[in-house]
């Protein structure tokens, strides 16, 4: 037998000794982070799906599992065996996991949930349609060898603000919202309240704890364990600079059950787990955290940095894609681990490189058709002298977060693949050069991207455009720009994401992505307006444009972004390299 199909037939013998109708599991961590430590990668080692975005509910005679269009190739192929069926997210009829939980079982059932892993607003739905049985590490007792939480040496970070003036800013919240506490328990807005990071998450500069503020103390309840001199000297400066008291991260709940009786709590139940929550005696007010639109708006000091560490990042993409274009002009085409590995070694040379920002997705032919494809560390796919090469990586730097994505082609491309190429480019630059009401909703200007695509018959599943943190995670929200309906604005500062592309099953994939700053358009009778100028500095292949289907105005747009990336990037290049970057962004 498959042997994740053995882990969930242990899982349905748990659930038959505790009298459970059903399992729910959700892909997050007790903070409800997108990614997690491998501790709580409790559905890829049930399934052996590796996806970010699942969600898994087993029954007595029944396994399903639920992700977006991202990771649909990926989960046919990783489930093959298990038992386990696919269900698709995001699409016209999708029926969530708790609706199909209402659909397929009486009320009467007993469903159990890692109360750990599941957030307030999760499980407030399913209570009403059912008894639930609340366990804290529901599969512990079957994953014998599962992993401790992690424990990795602390640090702080400059950003322009201090810890204190970000703690006085949550007690003034606290005052307008008449509440004594404010609970933050999402790991970015911790680490951009505090200016600690850590490397408790891979790719993720992020420290697991919970953050505790009032009027009298703020609390950081962060120690799980032996902690090294670097680390203790950095917490000790923090509670002097800042007054923030260090406890252990155990005591998170006892803390809460202490609290005064005429405490008021101030949480977000989007990120708050149930386990802590069930633990708040006290009244509990429910809000949207004040710190998620405070941080998407970057400061001076954040976006100047930025740009700089942008630069660095596009020295080091220049380098990678000569490397790559000297290789395959010497017919020896490197594999996709390769390319993969020879661009971290690159980015690694940054001075204050401080790891990846997501694994790369380092993809050709059919490979590249899976948006969030992993590539093999062995036995990874030698690359082919024709076609498209898609590479969709990033780096983490103490001066910020880069996220990058081109498509280039390997030798000889098809026409359809060129078309596809040259429309991806056009959407890109559809987006690129929107302007919009201050304030706008992402979901409102996804459209000036997409149009492009739709009036050829094509489209794309996943997002436009994404939120990025600074030295945080490389998704932030609350804004993002995609068709999901979402009144989250786009405000000058933000950082997003435009990454429109094409994705033809079997066949290629294609995504070009920069990262852009919301900045001030001007203003008019009619209000005021926004704008996105870019932050990513490598240029976009030329070679196999359709120079047909650009608009004159389209071709000016590209002609001088690669004109900017020349002119930012030549003196910080070997000769060999500026040669041919001069080369590559010549006008069209």
């Amino acid at each position: 037998m498959n042997i994740y199909a053995e882990r969930i037939e242990i899982l349905r013998e748990y659930m038959r000794r505790n009298n459970l109708d059903a399992v729910i599991l959700y892909g997050i961590d007790p903070h409800c982070s997108e990614y997690v430590s491998d501790r709580w990668k409790q559905i890829e080692w049930l399934t052996g799906f590796t996806g970010e975005a699942a969600e898994l509910v087993v029954t007595a005679n029944y396994a399903g599992l639920w992700t977006d269009s991202r990771y649909f190739i990926q989960a046919n192929a990783q489930l093959e065996g298990t038992g386990v069926e696919l269900h698709k997210t995001r699409i016209p009829g999708a029926v969530s996991p708790e609706n199909w939980l209402i659909d397929n079982l009486c009320s009467e059932s007993i469903i159990g949930i890692d109360s750990l892993c599941t957030t307030v607003s999760r499980k407030n739905k399913l209570a009403k349609s059912f008894e639930l049985s609340l366990i804290p590490d529901l599969i512990d007792a079957i994953w014998k060898d599962r992993p401790a939480i992690p424990n990795t040496p602390i640090f702080g970070v400059s950003t322009g603000e201090s810890p204190s003036d970000k703690i006085a800013f949550l007690r003034n919240f606290l005052d307008k919202e008449h509440c004594t506490h404010i609970l933050l328990t999402a790991l970015d807005e911790i680490a951009w309240v505090l200016n600690m990071r850590a490397s408790d998450i891979e790719y993720n500069p992020l420290v697991i704890s919970y953050l505790l503020i009032s009027q009298e103390d703020a609390k950081w309840f962060t120690v799980k364990g032996e902690l090294t001199d670097d680390t203790q000297s950095e917490l000790e400066f923090l509670e002097k600079d800042s007054g923030v008291q260090i406890l252990p991260y155990y005591e998170i709940n006892s803390e809460l059950g202490d609290l005064e009786p005429d405490s008021i709590v101030f949480a977000d139940l989007n990120t708050l787990n149930a386990d802590v929550a069930d633990a708040i005696k006290c009244p509990l007010v429910p809000g949207i955290s004040p710190v998620i639109l405070k941080k998407a708006q970057k400061n001076e000091f954040e976006i100047r940095s930025m740009r700089e560490c942008h630069v660095q990042d596009g020295v080091a993409m220049e380098n990678f894609l000569y490397w790559l274009d000297k290789r395959i002009r010497e017919n020896d085409i490197p594999s996709e681990r390769e390319a993969a590995d020879k661009l971290q070694s690159l980015r690694s040379e940054i001075e204050d490189y401080m790891g990846d920002s997501f694994e790369c997705i380092s993809a050709c032919g059919s490979n590249a058709a899976m948006p969030h494809y992993i590539t093999p560390k062995d036995d990874d796919r030698h690359m082919p002298p024709f076609g498209l090469y898609l590479n969709d990586s990033g780096g983490q730097y103490l001066s910020g977060t880069t996220d990058i994505t081109r498509t280039v082609p390997l030798g000889e491309c098809l026409p359809q693949e060129k078309e596809a190429y040259t429309l991806v480019l056009k959407a890109h630059i559809g987006l690129a050069t929107a302007v919009f009401p201050t304030g706008t909703p992402g979901c409102r200007v996804d459209a000036a991207a997409r149009l492009a695509l739709w009036r050829h018959l094509y489209d794309f599943g996943h997002g436009t455009g994404h939120g990025v943190g600074f030295f945080s995670g490389v998704h932030e929200g609350p804004t993002q720009i995609r068709q999901n309906m979402s009144d989250s604005p786009l405000l000058n500062g933000m950082i997003l994401s435009d990454e429109p592309g094409i994705y033809s099953e079997g066949n290629f994939g294609i995504r070009l992505e920069n990262l852009y700053l919301v900045e001030d358009a001007g203003s008019s009778e009619f209000g005021t307006f926004s704008k996105f100028t870019p932050l990513t500095v490598c240029h976009f292949d030329t070679s196999i444009v359709v120079r047909e289907l650009l608009d004159p105005w389209e071709i000016e747009w590209l002609n001088n972004y690669n004109q900017m990336v020349y002119d930012t990037l030549c003196d910080y290049l070997e000769p060999d390299v500026r040669i041919w970057l001069e080369e590559k962004t010549r006008n069209i």
